[in-house]
């Protein structure tokens, strides 16, 4: 390895399985040291009884790393505080955060409850923003006294946020929400030394084994594991590196041996009459720009 993360530390969220355990061991593999935070809870959410961010930490300092087990639940005020104290208090500094956490509540519009609703835009979206207020707080105290970090956030978005996917109005709001969030935070911290990246990952998860298990099937012995979850994490250890310095307010999409830079909404074909439309000549004038216009990427999972 090439401790590309050598004397840095980098708190993970939602990181016991997937996705965020694999960042995780990638780092420690690269010399970091971890806070490994994870509730514990099901798929839709519902705690249990394991403690996987400690089963994470066992991982990491059996291969001689170092890490420590967080268990606050990031999506309060209190538990996003909590977190960047764990890092402050563990390892006297703080300088990646990955936001990872999240679970599915799957229904299709018409069924979706209000609860369902809330819970994922609680996990997804309010737990990005409050660890990265505190975090962003932290390393704006330390600019401020002159000591400017060279800081790194890395979101974890979807290609549903990017996309929409049907059956998954809250998830596709709520990783689309992230994706604004970025880029705001990339603007609004860039001059106290902190870079906001996001990525847009496709692996082979809890989330989304059900959901495209044909797709995602495990590879014949020796074959390249496309689906691996370990195939995203180089790309957010890179990105939560010193390496990765002036990239800020980008969006990766991550799968397999892919990585893709995403481009997102600019504008297109444009009419200006200089005065105000008719509804009808407004409508004429849509009509003709959309003819001009490239077509939208389709939806996940529309016919």
């Amino acid at each position: 390895m090439t401790e590309l993360s050598a004397g840095r530390v980098v708190v993970v969220t939602g990181a016991g399985r997937g996705l965020g355990r694999a960042h995780a061991l990638a780092f420690a593999a690269e010399g970091a040291k971890v806070v490994v935070n994870d509730l514990g809870v099901g798929l839709d959410g519902t705690r249990g009884e394991e403690t996987p961010a400690q089963h994470v930490v066992e991982e990491i300092r059996a291969l001689g790393g170092k890490a420590v087990a967080d268990g606050s639940d990031i999506a309060t005020a209190d538990g996003a505080q909590a977190l960047v104290a764990t890092a402050l208090d563990a390892f006297g500094r703080l300088d990646t955060l990955v936001n990872n956490a999240g679970f599915l509540r799957d229904r299709m519009l018409v069924n979706l409850d209000e609860d369902d609703w809330d819970a994922v835009m609680r996990v997804h979206l309010k737990g990005h923003f409050l660890p990265l207020k505190y975090a962003a707080a932290h390393w704006r105290a330390e600019a401020r006294e002159g000591r400017t970090p060279a800081a790194r956030v890395v979101n974890t978005s979807s290609g549903a946020g990017l996309l929409g996917s049907v059956g998954q109005g809250n998830y596709s709001a709520a990783k689309a929400g992230i994706i604004g969030l970025t880029l705001v935070a990339a603007a609004e911290m860039g001059r106290y030394g902190v870079q906001v990246n996001a990525i847009a990952p496709a692996a082979r998860t809890r989330m989304t084994e059900q959901a495209f298990a044909d797709a995602m099937a495990a590879p014949t012995a020796g074959a390249f594991d496309a689906m691996a979850p370990e195939n995203v994490s180089p790309l957010v250890v890179w990105l939560g590196s010193d390496a990765s310095a002036g990239v800020t307010g980008r969006v990766f999409e991550a799968e397999g041996g892919r990585i893709t830079v995403m481009e997102g909404w600019r504008p297109g074909p444009t009419a200006d009459k200089a005065a105000r439309w008719t509804p009808a000549e407004a409508g004429e004038a849509a009509r003709t720009l959309l003819a001009k216009s490239e077509p939208p990427q389709p939806v996940y999972g529309a016919r």
